[in-house]
């Protein structure tokens, strides 16, 4: 499947062959969303909690006698119905990741850079030599290419006056390629890539 490549000044400077084992798939919104759900677990810190009857400091000692005083039975002043108490079935510190194969997150990844593909919102491009270490040139180049909401990934290491130039363009995410993700691929409306990375795609997802 051939694929043009572009510069950051929006000229065609080649063709680059993508395997249509990764960017030719059909569009599976559940893999997508099974994807997400991971990710989006897996960073939950869940130290979030609330105190239990015996994480409550305070006296053990009965506040008034069982029977005779008219008032409902009592055993201790950490109870749930009293201010200051505990809180019952509230929430615990604990992980809120779960399990999902390695093939459905391999699929998944697959299936994000297809649909971008579908979409026309690929833009593939020799490297990220934007030849500007400017915010506001940068903009001008991103304007012509029409990426006003994009990922950018990069090769193993991102160039750092690309990286220095984008990072006060709202609406724009640059990452090595190591750092690929579904998430970020779906919240953004187009995806870039490097020659480069899609070479590091192909090796890891085939």
């Amino acid at each position: 499947m051939k694929y043009e490549v572009k510069n950051f000044d929006n000229k065609k400077v080649g063709e680059m062959d993508l395997s249509p084992e990764i960017f030719s798939l059909p569009t599976r919104a559940d893999i997508l969303a099974r994807m997400v759900n991971w990710q989006l677990a897996k960073r939950r810190s869940g130290n979030h909690a609330t105190k239990g009857v015996s994480d409550i400091s305070g006296t053990t000692k009965k506040p008034w006698r069982q029977k005779g005083t008219g008032r409902a039975r009592a055993g201790s002043l950490r109870s749930p119905q009293f201010r200051g108490g505990a809180v019952i079935f509230g929430p615990v510190v604990r992980d809120h990741g779960f399990k999902l194969p390695k093939k459905v997150r391999q699929l998944a990844l697959k299936t994000a850079l297809s649909t971008k593909v579908a979409n026309g919102s690929l833009l593939v491009v020799e490297d990220l030599n934007a030849g500007t270490a400017k915010t506001k040139e940068l903009l001008k180049k991103f304007e012509t290419l029409g990426l006003k909401s994009a990922l950018i990934i990069g090769g193993e290491e991102v160039n750092s006056d690309f990286a220095k130039a984008a990072a006060n363009i709202p609406g724009v995410d640059v990452l090595p390629q190591q750092g690929i993700n579904v998430y970020d691929i779906l919240r953004r409306e187009h995806l870039v890539l490097t020659k480069a990375a899609i070479e590091n795609l192909e090796s890891r997802l085939k």
